[in-house]
């Protein structure tokens, strides 16, 4: 090999590893997850439970060197995971949350997430902001995030009334649930 294929042959290798490290880094589903805690409130909460629900991710991706991520649900795929509670009342409460009432996931059976701009705050630490679409409806949002040991980790609160979401109310009102829900994650990058 002549000392201009070498040359040729290096800087094709140079090439190739700038291209692979510019390419979006897929979301390993297997080792992420989000949560999404729902809570009572009324006259009569003490009958109910506060409900905690699982999301799998359908399709993401991280892009840390444009600083960019996304990421799609898919409302079918949502379970309820609460420890109180039957499984028979756990299938009623995800039929309510899948249903018109509240998601209507046969309208609208994607949440999506796209990122606008990501801040570094610290080493590790950023503000994440983008657009979250949920019930038909996209609001710009932000919140904080965590690097830790390849794992990007954050919660934040929303109100169901922010994207046309009317909160559940049962026995008139007594008992019902509160606009205000958390999520939290953990999104582990491949």
């Amino acid at each position: 090999m002549t000392a201009r294929q070498k040359i040729s042959f290096l800087f094709a290798l140079l090439l190739a590893a700038v291209v692979a490290a510019a390419q979006p880094t897929a979301i390993d589903t297997s080792r992420s997850s989000v949560t999404v805690r729902v809570y009572k409130s009324g006259l009569f909460s003490a009958l109910a439970h506060n409900h905690i629900i699982t999301a799998a991710i359908a399709s993401a991706t991280l892009d840390a060197a444009q600083r960019t991520v996304s990421v799609t649900f898919n409302i079918a795929d949502m379970k309820v995971v609460d420890p109180d509670g039957s499984e028979s009342e756990h299938q009623e409460i995800e039929a309510t949350m899948k249903g018109p009432k509240v998601l209507d996931a046969a309208q609208f059976p994607t949440i999506s997430f796209r990122s606008t701009r990501v801040d570094e705050i610290s080493p590790q630490r950023y503000k994440v902001t983008g657009d979250l679409k949920l019930h038909g409806q996209s609001r710009e949002i932000a919140f904080p995030v965590v690097l830790s040991e390849a794992i990007y980790k954050g919660s934040l609160t929303l109100k169901q009334t922010d994207f046309g979401i009317t909160p559940v109310k049962i026995a008139g009102g007594t008992v019902r649930v509160k606009d205000e829900i958390e999520i939290s994650f953990e999104i582990a990058a491949r």
